[in-house]
């Protein structure tokens, strides 16, 4: 905040302060015992003139006593930072201190055990599912079910492999895709000969002469990331391309719109973000999600 406003506040709060407890001891009056009105009458009813009960006037003497003695411990004036030094970051660093050393040996005990072992314990799944909300829900939904553009982490088609060690791999590492743009090397003809090859791959209607040419380009700039059964590979985090899992749509213009500019998905890594023990727990939680929804 530059110095300007920094006054500004000062100066604006410090007139509001003077300005209330003016009119409450300016317009303090004592109780002489006579009935004064303010000449006020209506339908028989006149306004009396009182002073304010003594409690009332001390309860905001003592507001403005408090808000004095807060400005001056606490941030609140400006640039001043209060003799207290307190400051918002400091409150949230000290609270997640509390927090940690609290559940600390709790995380610690989990963190010895092998996932497979705890991704099913009930006190996992209630920290799995905090830690899913608050870091993960953003991209692949709160049930975990993904969207467009975002893996289901419910089912058995994993990018990358779906074991424990790849799971925490992704979390600890992050994973950056590299589906290249064909669009200047195949053309658009061949794109959509590509496209066809891929549907009939998938038993869905397909044109056989462009699919029989799009085979012939998969053969040449595919194969390479995806095999030659087009199951990919998750050493190159290739996806199946014959399981009808489609992470970015499945109609034949998604696949064209995929081939001619490719995709370069993001998932971040979390290895600053999340301590050991909460990427263990996270790992678990997720792993257990498939055996959770199998039915």
């Amino acid at each position: 905040m530059t110095s300007f406003w920094s006054w500004w506040i000062v100066i604006l709060t410090s007139a509001q302060i003077v300005l209330c407890a003016w009119l409450l001891f300016g317009n303090r009056k004592k109780d002489s015992g006579e009935v004064k009105t303010t000449g006020h009458t209506y339908d028989g009813l006149q306004e009396f003139d009182n002073p304010l009960p003594a409690w009332w006037f001390y309860m905001f003497v003592i507001t403005i006593v408090f808000a004095i003695g807060y400005l001056i411990a606490y941030p609140g004036m400006g640039n001043f930072k209060g003799v207290l030094g307190w400051t918002q970051i400091n409150q949230y660093d000290k609270t997640v201190t509390i927090a940690d050393e609290k559940y600390r040996a709790m995380r610690d005990r989990y963190l010895a055990m092998e996932i497979e072992d705890i991704a099913h314990d009930p006190e996992i799944r209630r920290m799995g599912q905090r830690l899913f909300g608050n870091n993960c829900a953003q991209c692949h939904g709160s049930d975990a079910g993904g969207s467009y553009g975002f893996p289901n982490l419910m089912d058995d088609d994993w990018l990358y492999g779906g074991s424990p060690e790849a799971i925490k791999t992704t979390l600890i590492n992050g994973r950056k895709a590299a589906m290249p743009a064909w669009e200047s090397i195949l053309g658009e003809g061949g794109i959509r000969e590509t496209a066809e090859y891929l549907l009939s791959l998938n038993n869905r209607e397909a044109d056989a002469e462009m699919a029989t040419a799009g085979a012939r380009h998969y053969q040449t700039y595919c194969v390479a990331c995806h095999g030659t059964e087009a199951k990919g590979n998750q050493m190159l985090g290739a996806p199946n391309l014959v399981n009808g899992i489609w992470l970015y749509g499945g109609t034949r213009e998604q696949i064209v719109h995929t081939l001619r500019n490719g995709r370069n998905g993001v998932m971040p890594a979390f290895a600053q973000t999340l301590s050991e023990d909460k990427i263990h727990i996270l790992t678990a939680w997720v792993y257990g999600l498939r055996k959770e929804t199998a039915p």
